[in-house]
């Protein structure tokens, strides 16, 4: 790791960890939501689901808020506008993002499984458990690039509904809250072309070890390269201003 990117990656861990009030919620609201309605699911099977259904939730709340949100406020700020005029590779402020967005999904789904561990009685294979963490990681990639897309092309103010707006439809249709075989069938036909439910049928596949689908794979490379470009395009915009 360059000189420029540890001193990126640690400008951003430490402006996102003198915001508690940002982060705290962003981080304990999916294992809370699993304490309520997750654990409740009987154990078994149906508790691991849900514990990795609430993972992915976990996953994409911290691309949405800390991220999306972060990015929006950091375009009206004239500290990252002097920032952005530093030597040193544009690349380092988006990767050093992508370090910090691992931290705190990292943080948030160990609160969900170690709330999933407490409260029900499922067990899982060494091999389940590496396979899950695996997905999160995956998933950590098009998830933070599409919240980074998002405070690419909003304001500050109107960073978080419209992140609400996305995130909660996408958390519905990607069968987090109700699983796919439960959702109307037009809803489930749609559910299939989401970022979200191509997660969400990788991390079940990880729990009930089931190999996972090409196409889910493919799913997300097309939505982080889909945001990656409204990423390109905001940018080049923003230069000719």
């Amino acid at each position: 790791m360059t000189q420029h990117l540890r001193a990126e990656c640690g400008l951003i861990l430490t402006i996102l960890f003198r915001q508690p009030g940002f982060w705290v919620p962003t981080v304990l609201f999916p294992a809370m939501l699993y304490a309520f309605f997750g654990a409740q699911s009987g154990g078994g099977s149906w508790a691991a689901n849900a514990m990795a259904s609430f993972a992915i939730y976990a996953v994409l709340g911290v691309g949405f808020f800390q991220f999306g949100v972060s990015v929006a406020q950091d375009r009206e700020s004239t500290f990252a506008t002097w920032q952005r005029s530093l030597p040193g590779h544009s690349a380092n402020r988006w990767i050093a993002r992508m370090v910090a967005s691992l931290v705190f999904v990292s943080m948030a789904v160990c609160f969900v499984i170690a709330v999933a561990l407490l409260m029900t009685d499922f067990v899982l294979s060494a091999s389940a458990w590496a396979r899950l963490v695996l997905v999160c990681l995956l998933a950590t990639i098009p998830a933070t690039v599409m919240g980074i897309a998002l405070g690419s092309v909003a304001s500050a103010r109107a960073a978080v509904p419209i992140a609400n707006l996305i995130f909660l439809p996408l958390a519905y249709l990607g069968g987090l809250w109700v699983p796919p075989m439960f959702m109307p069938a037009p809803i489930a036909a749609i559910s299939e072309w989401t970022p979200t439910r191509a997660m969400g049928e990788l991390a079940w596949a990880a729990i009930n070890d089931t190999a996972w689908k090409p196409q889910q794979l493919f799913t997300l490379m097309g939505w982080t390269l889909f945001a990656a470009a409204v990423i390109f395009v905001s940018l080049r915009y923003a230069n000719r201003q």
